[in-house]
């Protein structure tokens, strides 16, 4: 019976736990601000219309970009400098990094937990940032890797699918199937995937057009210079959207089908890869073919 009662009081915290994780993981969630004039100072604030008023961010910036890091990532992963410095050489946006790492840097099966509540705050936060007057949601880009990239899609939905944008930056696959409530198209105005680590018995990203736009450099595995690395094709994704949004010279071919994507092709119509942009044109499938070494 000791044992019994022992079990069952295990069990019942294991489930507060878990109840715990899927409502209030984003209250620990730490937002940084920072645009072309403080790109270099750390301005921190909790989600608050009173720590938004702390921050340089202003309306004067047509683009306010929320950069969202995936599992065991955090502020100082090399994504979010990367992304970050790429937009703020080309534009000056109001650009924001969301740590997620009190629970991102947990078990994968607690991060994935974590997703829908992270996402719910940083949606509140950009709701805030309308109401502090620095943005409106038709200027919202949302860019998310990994598990991010879910966080990103609960925040757009959130916010009733009414933000300008979401890049989702290969998107984890794992407890991400069809039913469950992933990334899609229904999360923003525009949603555009950049799938390069889709397809193989190690993995990491989703293979299923879930976007308005779904693109696969290289056929979405084996990106050059990676060398059967699924880590190296998974980061690839963001790499690949920081040189778009410097350069702007990565222009993918719409496919008719999937076996047309898989088999190298694609012929139709040309859509510039990634960039800061918050509008653009164009639906389906879609290739590249990139080379090893930035800018790809």
């Amino acid at each position: 019976m000791f044992f019994k009662l022992l079990l069952l009081s295990v069990a019942v915290a294991a489930c507060r736990g878990y109840e715990e994780i899927q409502t209030a993981a984003g209250y620990l969630n730490v937002y940084y601000a920072y645009t072309q004039e403080t790109n270099r100072n750390v301005e921190r604030f909790n989600g608050t219309v009173e720590s938004i008023g702390t921050t340089t961010l202003n309306a004067s910036r047509n683009v306010t970009t929320v950069i969202i890091h995936g599992h065991q990532g955090s502020v100082s992963n090399t994504l979010n400098p990367t992304v970050k410095d790429a937009i703020l050489s080309v534009e000056d946006a109001n650009v924001i990094i969301v740590d997620w790492s009190q629970y991102s840097r947990q078990s994968y099966s607690n991060a994935v937990s974590a997703v829908p509540s992270v996402g719910t705050y940083v949606a509140s936060m950009i709701q805030n940032l309308v109401t502090a007057g620095i943005t409106t949601l038709d200027k919202v880009h949302l860019v998310g890797f990994d598990l991010g990239a879910h966080v990103a899609g609960y925040a757009g939905r959130t916010l009733n699918g009414q933000v300008a944008r979401i890049t989702g930056l290969s998107p984890t696959s794992n407890q991400w199937g069809a039913n469950s409530q992933r990334l899609s198209q229904r999360d923003a105005i525009y949603v555009e995937v950049i799938h390069t680590d889709a397809f193989g018995l190690f993995s990491n990203g989703i293979s299923d057009p879930v976007g308005h736009v779904d693109i696969f450099p290289n056929g979405g595995t084996s990106q050059p210079g990676c060398f059967l690395s699924n880590d190296c094709n998974h980061k690839r994704a963001w790499e690949l959207f920081a040189a778009s949004v410097t350069h702007n010279h990565l222009n993918a071919n719409q496919c008719a089908h999937m076996s047309d994507m898989r088999w190298n092709t694609c012929r139709g119509f040309l859509l510039p890869i990634g960039t800061n942009a918050l509008i653009k044109l164009g639906t389906g499938i879609y290739r590249v073919n990139t080379k090893r070494n930035y800018p790809y």
